[in-house]
């Protein structure tokens, strides 16, 4: 911009152009890696971190919450920082079946928020429940952002466009 304001336009127009160039390669290149990688499958008591923000599955069991059947997770977030007190805004968990149903969590007031503020090297509990048929087999958990900017659609490897999101696998 400031080359064009100072009568150099066709300077700034090559710039331009190599900028547009790169930023055509660069996301060619996370396009196809996001279709090429395999979506990532974690066990339970695997991490997953987002910066120093992690999150695991610590367990899962089959419960009598409801009549039809309950499924209850258990997680456990923490951060690995070492002097920044962090939480983690716009996320949401839910389950899928083999058959990609999707199964969201009940709410219930008293779970703790994933936006919980952790101080460094702290760890918290979170449970949550859902309403699953008992006969449902291969479940997976999916923690994924589904709110704010998706940051990670310009990262290599980290989600990308057309890549689906990472499960645990429970049973």
């Amino acid at each position: 911009a400031w080359l064009a304001i100072r009568g150099r336009a066709a300077r700034a127009a090559r710039i331009l152009r190599r900028l547009g160039l790169g930023a055509a390669v660069y996301f060619g290149v996370v396009i196809v890696v996001s279709i090429v990688n395999p979506q990532r499958v974690y066990r339970v008591g695997d991490t997953q971190c987002f910066d120093d923000w992690c999150i695991a599955v610590a367990g899962a069991r089959w419960t009598e919450a409801s009549p039809g059947g309950g499924f209850e997770v258990l997680l456990r977030g923490s951060n690995r920082a070492r002097r920044v007190p962090m939480g983690e805004r716009g996320t949401t968990v839910y389950v899928v079946d083999a058959n990609g149903r999707r199964y969201d969590p009940v709410s219930d007031p008293r779970d703790v928020g994933f936006d919980t503020v952790l101080q460094p090297g702290e760890s918290k509990d979170a449970a949550r429940h859902f309403d699953v048929p008992r006969d449902t087999p291969n479940l997976s958990l999916v923690y994924t952002h589904q709110r704010g900017f998706p940051i990670g659609w310009f990262i290599i490897t980290e989600g990308g466009w057309f890549q689906k999101p990472p499960v645990v696998r429970l049973n």
